[in-house]
């Protein structure tokens, strides 16, 4: 039986060894899916978003660790948050929509300031 000269679909060259086998090296089968996903104009979209919530998230952290604070709107500008993305709301009996991400939210409060929160257990509920 002759066997067929298969090449790598990474890199091109000859492999040599099982008869499935599509790339020559682990290095050249990560660097075809890192590539074929980085084209992929969805998850470009979806790592974007992710990456937008995950830093939102941090700069809530880092604005208020031990639990509610209330600073100015721009504070949080210019730090770079952008108040398009947030994961979930929470809507109080009064009324108030909570923003979070993830874990961390914040009220919008009259003249430009915002109050920022620690997700609590009674935030569970649907809102």
């Amino acid at each position: 039986m002759e066997q067929e000269n298969k090449v790598c679909q990474s890199c091109g060259t000859g492999i040599t060894g099982r008869a499935d086998k599509r790339f020559c090296s682990d290095q050249c089968r990560a660097t075809y899916t890192n590539i074929r996903k980085k084209g992929d104009e969805s998850e470009a979209l979806m790592r974007h978003i992710n990456q937008v919530l995950r830093r939102n998230r941090n700069i809530l952290r880092q604005a208020s660790p031990n639990g509610k604070t209330t600073l100015r709107r721009s504070v949080l500008e210019i730090a770079g948050f952008d108040f398009r993305y947030f994961t979930h709301l929470y809507r109080t009996k009064q009324g108030n929509t909570y923003y979070l991400c993830y874990d961390y939210g914040y009220l919008l409060l009259d003249e430009d300031k915002v109050l920022i929160v620690n997700h609590q257990p009674y935030m569970d509920g649907k809102s």
